[in-house]
């Protein structure tokens, strides 16, 4: 028997574990490492699964703007307990959920609710090694219990998270005209979360596989692609008035500038979308409007809850959003395949 998967308090000396490491741009490495050693407060996980997203992938191609390379990428995780505190609530073997952003907990931005945007927040897999290994360690208070999940799902909490905080963000009303820019996995997330609340969705995007699973698998009634004639088309749908909440989550600096056009008077814009570049627009404009303007970064602990309930209720298809899957060992030879528009990836997941 291997003794680190005996039960509780057996990891008592060095093991090894394999992690994929980005070493540069371009270059991925299978390695052995050291399993990682418990701290006081921290809880030993076992990754079961982790999600791929577009932040992984913008780290293999160089262009994440808060990384340091080498870095084990990683922070959609679904895990098992296997060593914790005494004090720790869920039992050896327990399917866990991973908050991969690591607050200080202490800040006034903390104390007030507000840990997505903590000053000193390590994102794991970013700023820290993160899950595309067998094993890690975090501090307690960011791992939760998945009752009812599987680990696939659980391993997709992440980033439907991230549309759900946008979503709240946005503080939307039933019947709403809401526009998402963007069909990616973050658009998708919004998407669902959007139309839970009560909204009219409509979504534009340059790909038509991506307008079609939208139209088919969220049933998103109104769905746009993205060309020379889309202003006119959005303004067609609305009879002139545009959309009261327009979220973007491109990753386009320029469709980013565009999306100020498709905001109603009295509308909010919200920025899911995050890029190195300076964003410009109208102000006459923009104050004729009356617009507000919003920014939305990861998740909260309340998010998270929000999600595993939606799934538990039924409400998420899961499976049709797990398009793609491989294995931990296999990662460094498709994930460049996966990176490609044809592929069609919408969540690729690593089994570990």
């Amino acid at each position: 028997m291997n003794p680190i998967h005996a039960k509780p308090g057996f990891l008592r000396f060095a093991h090894m574990m394999n992690v994929l490491v980005c070493e540069a741009p371009g270059r991925l490495m299978l390695e052995k490492r050291p399993v990682p050693e418990r701290k006081e407060d921290e809880v030993l996980l076992r990754i079961r699964r982790v999600g791929i997203c577009g932040t992984d992938m913008h780290i293999v191609r160089g262009t994440q703007p808060f990384l340091t390379y080498p870095r084990i990428m990683g922070h959609e995780l679904a895990a098992e307990v296997i060593e914790a505190p005494d004090n720790f609530p869920l039992a050896f073997g327990t399917p866990t959920f991973v908050l991969p952003y690591l607050s200080c907990g202490q800040c006034s931005t903390c104390t007030s609710g507000r840990t997505n945007c903590c000053p000193r927040l390590e994102v794991l897999g970013v700023h820290r090694d993160g899950g595309l290994a067998e094993y890690v360690s975090v501090p307690q208070r960011f791992v939760f219990g998945a009752e009812g999940l599987t680990l696939d799902q659980i391993a997709m909490v992440e980033f439907l998270s991230i549309g759900a905080h946008a979503v709240s963000r946005a503080k939307l009303r039933d019947n709403q005209r809401v526009l998402v820019v963007g069909a990616g996995p973050i658009g998708i997330a919004t998407l669902l979360f959007a139309g839970l609340s009560g909204a009219q969705t409509c979504v534009v995007d340059t790909r038509t596989d991506r307008l079609e699973f939208c139209r088919e698998v969220l049933g998103v009634h109104d769905a746009v692609l993205a060309d020379a004639n889309t202003l006119t088309s959005l303004s067609d749908l609305t009879s002139g008035a545009m959309f009261d909440v327009v979220f973007d989550a491109t990753g386009n600096a320029r469709a980013m500038e565009t999306g100020f056009s498709y905001v109603a008077h009295a509308g909010t814009y919200v920025f899911v979308s995050i890029v190195t570049d300076t964003i410009s627009f109208s102000d006459p404009d923009f104050h004729r409007r009356e617009m507000n303007l919003l920014g939305s970064r990861n998740a909260t602990a309340a998010d998270v809850n929000q999600v595993m309930q939606a799934i538990r209720d039924g409400r998420i298809p899961t499976d049709a959003l797990a398009t793609h899957r491989t294995e931990l060992g296999s990662l460094a030879r498709v994930l460049p395949t996966w990176m490609t528009p044809e592929a069609g990836v919408i969540k690729g997941l690593v089994e570990c």
